[in-house]
C-alpha cells in the first residue's frame, strides 16, 4: 500500500505565525516540493495573491466547532489539481490524480469517454471535461478497495475536506 506525506490544514498562518482564529477566512495554497504535496495557509490579510509555485489555491474557513462540517467540494480546485499532474510517472502521483478524476466523474465534471488497453495490459482511461470538451487521460492504477481509500482520505485530508 502506498503511503502519501501530505499535510492537512495547519490552521497558522505560514506568513505571520499567527493562529487562525474559528471562523476566520483564510487561503491556502498546495505546492508540489521534492516529490510531495504541500499544504500552506494564509491570513486573508498576509494573502497577495497565488504564491510562485502554487498549482492550486482556494479561499476557506476554519470552523466554529468541533463538529463535523460537511466539506464543499469545489470542481475546478479538483480539476486544477487533476490537471497538474498529466503525466506524472509518480505511482502515488498517478494514483492521486486517478482519484481526482473518479471523483470529477462522481460530480458529473467529467465524462468517461473510452478506454485504451496498453501492450502490457495497463489501462488508460480516456475522461472528456463536461464544460470545455477537453479529453483527459489517466492511468488507471487498478486500486483495490483499501488502497481507493486510503487515497481519497488523502484526497480529502490535504484539501481540507476531512
Amino acid at each position: 500500500m502506498t503511503v502519501y506525506q501530505i499535510s492537512g490544514p495547519a490552521r497558522r498562518c505560514v506568513i505571520t505565525d499567527r493562529e487562525l482564529r474559528p471562523g476566520e477566512k483564510f487561503y491556502s495554497a498546495l505546492f508540489d516540493e521534492a516529490g510531495q504535496f504541500v499544504r500552506k495557509d494564509y491570513a486573508v490579510d498576509a494573502w497577495s495573491g497565488p504564491p510562485a509555485g502554487a498549482f492550486a489555491h482556494w479561499l476557506g474557513r476554519i470552523p466554529v466547532s468541533d463538529k463535523p462540517v460537511k466539506p464543499t467540494i469545489n470542481d475546478e480546485l479538483l480539476l486544477d489539481c487533476f490537471t497538474h499532474l498529466k503525466g506524472t510517472t509518480e505511482p502515488s502521483k498517478q494514483n492521486f490524480r486517478y482519484v481526482i478524476g473518479l471523483l470529477l466523474m462522481r460530480r458529473k465534471r467529467l465524462k468517461f469517454d473510452d478506454v485504451k488497453k496498453q501492450s502490457d495490459g495497463s489501462e488508460i482511461l480516456i475522461l472528456r471535461d463536461a464544460k470545455s470538451g477537453d479529453r483527459h487521460e489517466t492511468v488507471d492504477p487498478r486500486l483495490n478497495d483499501e488502497q481507493m481509500m486510503t487515497v481519497q482520505d488523502e484526497v480529502f485530508r490535504v484539501l481540507g475536506w476531512e
